[in-house]
């Protein structure tokens, strides 16, 4: 069968796009915005990628058009396919029918911590010797590719809460029908599709709905909004963490939470856990992929000793480049709290004695519309300064961050190339700088590594 993904190049869609072609299927696409690493991935795979949605790409006839949520009607390739009545699904509808329905789903939701903790659940059940299938919402690095299919019964998928598509607004993950489901947290956001987080909360349940009696839900009790989910009815195997029900418990062994233990209700220790990454929020990934990853048959022990070899997925807390003793890490992180526990994750792990710049694109488009905006300045609250780029699409007064946040911070609306000579002028010897956007961000992270090699010698 001949498959043409329209909208391609994003993470969910080249996932797609890799899945249907390992599947043997001819895949086709196009994007308005063909950039690396996925477009590298997809043309590695033999996939053909148009550039932009004309009408004309669809001379190529293909049996079925898989239609990504950054189509709207107007678009001349969609015109095109509704006026000729052309097949055509969503991509979550399309992967429910691919691969889904066949096997033992494994989907990790949440506002934050979803790629981290579906990349350390995969690699768990890959390191177990169960083969899972997989689709991430990023690169990760044990695998260096977002996605496969396979003979295993085990499918393990990111599972987004945002909409499928123009003609089907449910979230992702309602098509997904999970076995395992780990709900990591709960928080506003997408604030273009959603209007309060009562509406992201009738999604989540919307999920927990399907999830057979068979089934288990790991959640932190101590969410609120993820309790108040749950309390609208659950039907599966609960795991609670954090809850007195819960026969497993996270203890933390080191301040920057890059050792933590797994023990019983009676303090026996089940495993010692040892990870490459910072941040309480990450042992808390860990954990939950743990768990996860238990309830599919792979014993603490051994999932412990997968974790000693896990790599964090590309763009958390990646290190991008080294000058003498300053280093330049790129982060996806876009919503406040995100923000908030990468930057103490490093500043745990560094101490106080090193500077700590953070410079921010507000990208997503709940920041882009001011979402969370009463939260962001004190997200930073753990760097030493704050340069945050204000770009043409934001539509709010970021003059407020300025003394919402208790370190200096500095707006720049000018252009990225003086974002980076400030940045570059703000840099001692003795520095960490986060680069934080969940886009392109004009390669801040590149350039910037490449100024200060110049401005240090």
């Amino acid at each position: 069968m001949h498959i043409h993904i329209l909208g391609i190049c994003g993470t969910f869609m080249g996932g797609i796009a890799l899945i249907a072609k390992q599947a043997g299927h001819k895949v086709t696409g196009s994007d308005q915005n063909v950039y690396p690493p996925m477009s590298d991935e997809l043309q590695e795979a033999g996939i053909t990628i148009y550039q932009g949605y004309d009408a004309a790409q669809l001379d190529i006839r293909p049996d079925l058009i898989v239609v990504g949520n950054v189509m709207k009607r107007g678009m001349p390739v969609i015109e095109r396919m509704l006026d000729e009545r052309l097949n055509y699904v969503s991509g979550p509808g399309f992967l429910e029918d691919l691969c889904l329905r066949s096997r033992t789903v494994l989907a990790v939701s949440g506002t934050h911590g979803k790629t981290t903790t579906t990349a350390m659940l995969t690699w768990i059940l890959e390191y177990a010797g169960k083969n899972p299938g997989f689709l991430v919402g990023g690169i990760p690095e044990n695998f260096g590719y977002s996605a496969r299919v396979t003979d295993s019964e085990f499918f393990v998928i990111e599972a987004d809460e945002y909409d499928c598509s123009f003609f089907d607004k449910r979230s992702k993950f309602v098509h997904y029908h999970p076995n395992i489901a780990i709900i990591n947290n709960i928080e506003f956001d997408h604030a273009d599709i959603f209007n309060s987080i009562e509406d992201i909360k009738k999604q989540f349940h919307q999920m927990i709905r399907i999830i057979p009696s068979s089934g288990t839900v790991i959640y932190p009790a101590d969410d609120a909004n993820v309790q108040s989910t749950i309390d609208k009815g659950l039907w599966a195997k609960p795991l609670a963490t954090g809850s007195d029900t819960c026969p497993y418990v996270l203890s933390i062994d080191s301040a920057d939470g890059s050792e933590f233990s797994v023990k019983d209700r009676e303090g026996k220790k089940l495993c010692s856990v040892t990870i490459n990454a910072t941040g309480l929020h990450n042992a808390h990934n860990a954990f939950m992929a743990l768990l996860a990853a238990h309830e599919a048959g792979v014993s603490f022990e051994e999932g412990a000793r997968a974790m000693a070899e896990f790599k964090m997925p590309k763009r958390r807390m990646e290190l991008v480049g080294q000058i003498g003793n300053v280093r330049v890490y790129d982060d996806f992180a876009h919503h406040p709290t995100a923000i908030a526990t990468t930057i103490d994750g490093l500043r745990k792990k560094m101490g106080e004695q090193r500077r700590i710049v953070c410079v921010f694109e507000p990208r997503s488009n709940s920041m882009k519309m001011g979402a969370n905006s009463e939260l962001l300045g004190q997200s930073f609250s753990a760097a030493d300064e704050v340069f945050v780029y204000q770009n043409e699409a934001v539509s709010w007064d970021m003059s407020r961050l300025v003394t919402d946040c208790p370190k200096p911070l500095h707006i720049i609306d000018t252009t990225t190339a003086d974002l980076i000579d400030r940045v570059v002028a703000a840099v001692d010897d003795n520095t960490d700088v986060i680069v934080m956007s969940n886009g392109g961000f004009e390669n801040v992270k590149g350039r910037l590594v490449d100024a200060l090699r110049k401005a240090r010698g």
